[in-house]
C-alpha cells in the first residue's frame, strides 16, 4: 500500500479474512505515537485525551494505576470502542495498513494516498533499536514501582522454559494433577484445552461457540468454571472431558478467576476482587485492591496460592501478591524481560500464573507468547 510497499486490494483481501466482528479490545496494541497522530488526523478530542493518558501509563508500572484512576470507571464503557486505526486482530496488520484500506474502500483515494503516505513515514518507520528500547522499558518499570513505597519488590527466577502455543490468546491458566488447564480469548477462537505443561501437547479441547469470549478459568474439585468476557456467563465444566454442564448468569464483566480452597475469587478489570460461592456461583462478598494507598485497576489473570491471590495487571509486566482478607497489596513482581526483542514483535501482554502445587514455583505466560515459563518469585 503505497508508502508500506503492499498492494490495497491483497490488504483489502487480508483485512477480509479476519471477520468484521469486534475484538476484545485488548487484543489491539497499544502504540503509543502512532495513536496520537491518528486521533489528531481524525480530530478526535476525546480520543486523544484518552490516548495520551494511555500513553503516560503504558510503561508498565504501578504509576499508571494512579493517572488512570480518574477515568477508571468508564472502564467498561471505553473497552467497547475499538480504535478506528486498529486492525481486529493484532498479530496479523498493522494499525498504519489497516487505516490506509479503510480510506482507500471509501473512495477517498488521493486524499487518502497522500495521508497513507505521511503516516507511513511516521507511523512504520523502522523501530529504535532494540537496546535502547530494552532500557527505556527498564526505566519506566523502576519509575512505576517505585510509587508503591515500601512494597516489597520481587523477580522472576526462570527455572526452565517449556512449549508454549503460540495461536493462543491466554485468558485463565492452572495446573492440577499434572495436567495444565488453560482458557483462551477471542471471538471465535476461544477454547478449553487441557495440555501436558512440558510437552505442549494438548490432551483435550472444547471450543466455545463464537458468540462468546473466553476468560479466566479455574479448577475447583472435579469441574472448571471458565468465564467469559462482556456476555456474564460462567461455564461450568466436567473436569475430566471438558464437557459444558451448566451455564450460570452474573453482572458486569468477567477477567480473571482462581479458587482459594473455599470460595472463588473473581476480577472484572476493575480495582475490585468479587467472591463467589463454589457450587452456585453467587457473590458473597468483594474487596478493593490498593497498593501504597491507591487503588489498582486492570486487575486481570488471577492465581490463588498459598494464602495469596496473584494478579497479572493489564497491559503491564507486573503481578501483584495481594492479601484477599485486606485487598492491600503486599508485594509486586517485575516479570519484564523474559521475550527476546523477536518474541515479543509476536506477542500481547502477559497473562497466566499458574502455581505449582506442592512448592513455591508458578508457571508464568503471556498471550500469543511462544514459551511457558517455570519460575520462582525470589527477592529483586
Amino acid at each position: 500500500m503505497f508508502a508500506l510497499g503492499l498492494e490495497t486490494d491483497v490488504l483489502a483481501d487480508r483485512v477480509a479474512a479476519l471477520g468484521v466482528h469486534r475484538q476484545h479490545r485488548r487484543a489491539d496494541r497499544v502504540v503509543t505515537r502512532r495513536g496520537l497522530v491518528l486521533r489528531r488526523l481524525a480530530g478526535d478530542a476525546d480520543g486523544l485525551d484518552e490516548h495520551r493518558i494511555r500513553a503516560r501509563g503504558h510503561a508498565g508500572g504501578l504509576d499508571r494505576f494512579v493517572e488512570r484512576r480518574a477515568w477508571a470507571g468508564h472502564r467498561s464503557r471505553q473497552r467497547r470502542h475499538v480504535l478506528d486505526c486498529a486492525v481486529r486482530h493484532p498479530r496479523r496488520l498493522r494499525p498504519c495498513q489497516a487505516f490506509g484500506v479503510r480510506l482507500f474502500n471509501t473512495g477517498r483515494v488521493l486524499a487518502g494516498g497522500m495521508l497513507v503516505c505521511c503516516l507511513g513515514l511516521l507511523a512504520c518507520a523502522p523501530p529504535e533499536p532494540a537496546e535502547r528500547d530494552g532500557e527505556q522499558h527498564r526505566e519506566q518499570s523502576d519509575e512505576g514501582v517505585g510509587h508503591a513505597g515500601s512494597l516489597p519488590h520481587l523477580r522472576v527466577e526462570v527455572i526452565n522454559v517449556l512449549p508454549h502455543d503460540r495461536s493462543s490468546f491466554t485468558q485463565g491458566l492452572e495446573l492440577a494433577d499434572g495436567t495444565l488447564y488453560e482458557g483462551t480469548g477471542t471471538y471465535g477462537g476461544s477454547r478449553m484445552r487441557a495440555t501436558d505443561p512440558a510437552t505442549g501437547a494438548v490432551h483435550r479441547e472444547d471450543r466455545l461457540p463464537p458468540e462468546l469470549f473466553g476468560e479466566g478459568i479455574t479448577v475447583e474439585g472435579d469441574r472448571i468454571w471458565q468465564l467469559t468476557w462482556q456476555e456474564g456467563v460462567a461455564i461450568e465444566r466436567d473436569r475430566a472431558s471438558l464437557r459444558e454442564l451448566r451455564r450460570v448468569g452474573y453482572t458486569g464483566e468477567g477477567w480473571g478467576l482462581c479458587h482459594d480452597g473455599a470460595r472463588l475469587v473473581m476480577s472484572d478489570g476493575s480495582s475490585r476482587l468479587t467472591f463467589r460461592d463454589p457450587a452456585t456461583f453467587a457473590p458473597t462478598g468483594e474487596v478493593t485492591v490498593r497498593a501504597g494507598g491507591e487503588e489498582v485497576g486492570d486487575l486481570n489473570e488471577l492465581e490463588c496460592a498459598g494464602g495469596h491471590v496473584w494478579a497479572n495487571v493489564w497491559h503491564t509486566d507486573q503481578i501483584l501478591r495481594i492479601d484477599p482478607a485486606t485487598g492491600q497489596a503486599t508485594a509486586v513482581v517485575d516479570a519484564s524481560g523474559l521475550l527476546s526483542p523477536q518474541e515479543r514483535a509476536g506477542a500481547d501482554v502477559l497473562n497466566g500464573i499458574a502455581a505449582v502445587p506442592g512448592t513455591d514455583e508458578f508457571l508464568i505466560t503471556g498471550k500469543y507468547w511462544p514459551h511457558l515459563y517455570r519460575v520462582r518469585f525470589a527477592p529483586a
